[in-house]
């Protein structure tokens, strides 16, 4: 294991928060390394082929990193924090040491799942996991689709979906329609997401959107043909090719939890300089909390500016503003799209609940512990380390996350690329 040039600044991943972090780190004089699993910077919602196709803020923060001297590390990813100094990292498969003054945790989110009857069926994946296979090029034209989550991405998926020739069949939420009409007013204060909004409205207009409404189950033999929702008190059946479907994003904790920073209701810990509770780590986005890119970049800023030791620019009195801003949308976010009790009873005993090692609902006793359910059914102890089970798990039987534990990064990741590799395009 060769141990490589040292770097004044280490930001972990590279979507708006990490490059607007690092981009402020080097614009003060930093040495500043990127560390991020993607094909290309820019974060699950800024993927992209193209970078002409991202939008106008995605580009400017990308030119941005340039011009500071921001160095990239694409198709790397973390594998022990030996201490807050010191990174082993996995550069493209070759195992090296990295030192570092500082380190800026911008981990971002993943979807999370709640398991129902047939939700491992391919042709069934994510909100966000549709989207990043439409990005990468997969044809929908003509494909029949229904989306059934909750939370602000479904907005701009269908819009994409739509724009792409899809037949979106159906837009359901399922949280009430007076809690969307709430977290509706509350955007009176943020025109410009309420006028993104209604554009994404827009592109869909002929999709009916249905709130109070959710996937009941999936059916399919190789794959999915149907999917039953609950549709305001009444069951409804739809054939369909794919079904993107999750209960909202929570935030990717394990490089601070591995580094030792605290948590609070399973997000990273930080201050208004968004330090975290360990000396020299710092984390941003929506590792912190999800709420949105805008959001993520103010945080990313305020924590670039504070690990290059410029404690007075981090506490600038706009950007404090900007992020208690955030702070305050993040919390409507979690209060409107909490997950309602009907999506914790869907799975039957013979509903997987662990992909990895397909574990089914009947083999889990709630009233076991975690250590006890991993010991006797090794939920959680496969590939991904409990990534896609362990969100779901917390839900349905209110246990913690999983101990994590070296190598990080790439299990889960590999483990949803597999995911993917899984999933059949439909048969024309």
């Amino acid at each position: 294991m060769k141990s490589r040039a040292p770097a004044d600044v280490v930001v972990v991943g590279a979507g708006p928060a990490g490059l607007a972090a690092a981009s402020a780190a080097a614009e003060r004089g930093r040495r500043v390394l990127v560390i991020d699993q993607g094909l290309k910077p820019g974060g699950q919602i800024w993927r992209h082929q193209h970078e002409a196709d991202l939008p106008r803020t995605a580009q400017r923060l990308m030119a941005r990193a340039r011009r500071a001297g921001v160095t990239i590390a694409s198709e790397a990813r973390l594998v022990d924090v030996a201490s807050s100094n010191e990174l082993i990292v996995d550069f493209r498969g070759r195992i090296d040491t990295q030192q570092t003054g500082a380190l800026i945790i911008a981990s971002g989110a993943r979807e999370r799942f709640i398991p129902f009857p047939g939700w491992t069926l391919p042709g069934v994946v994510g909100v966000g996991g549709l989207q990043a296979l439409l990005k990468g090029g997969l044809s929908v034209a003509g494909a029949r689709v229904v989306i059934a989550g909750t939370g602000p991405l479904l907005f701009p998926v269908a819009a994409a979906l739509a724009r792409a020739g899809a037949q979106v069949l159906v837009v359901a939420e399922q949280a009430s329609r007076a809690a969307l009409m709430a977290f509706g007013m509350s955007l009176v204060t943020s025109p410009d997401k309420m006028a993104q909004a209604m554009r994404y409205r827009g592109a869909f207009l002929a999709t009916p959107f249905r709130t109070a409404s959710w996937v009941v189950r999936a059916h399919g033999h190789e794959r999915l043909a149907q999917v039953v929702l609950q549709e305001r008190g009444r069951l409804r059946t739809l054939d369909c090719d794919w079904l993107a479907t999750s209960a909202g994003l929570v935030p990717v904790t394990d490089v601070a939890e591995l580094a030792g920073c605290a948590l609070d209701a399973g997000a990273v810990r930080v201050d208004a300089q968004q330090a975290t509770t360990v000396s020299g780590v710092w984390a941003a986005g929506e590792c912190t909390g999800v709420k949105g890119d805008a959001a993520a970049m103010v945080e990313g800023e305020i924590a670039g500016r504070a690990a290059a030791g410029d404690a007075r620019g981090a506490a600038d009195r706009t950007r404090a503003r900007e992020r208690q801003r955030g702070l305050r949308f993040a919390a409507r976010i979690a209060r409107t799209f909490a997950p309602r009790a009907e999506l914790l009873q869907l799975a039957d005993d013979a509903t997987v609940i662990c992909r990895c090692e397909d574990v089914r609902r009947g083999a889990i006793d709630p009233a076991w512990t975690q250590r006890q359910a991993k010991l006797w059914t090794r939920v959680g102890m496969g590939a991904c380390q409990g990534a896609v089970c362990g969100p779901a798990c917390a839900a349905l039987f209110g246990w913690e996350g999983n101990t994590v534990r070296p190598p990080i990064g790439g299990p889960a990741c590999g483990a949803w690329r597999d995911a993917l590799d899984r999933i059949a395009p439909p048969s024309s």
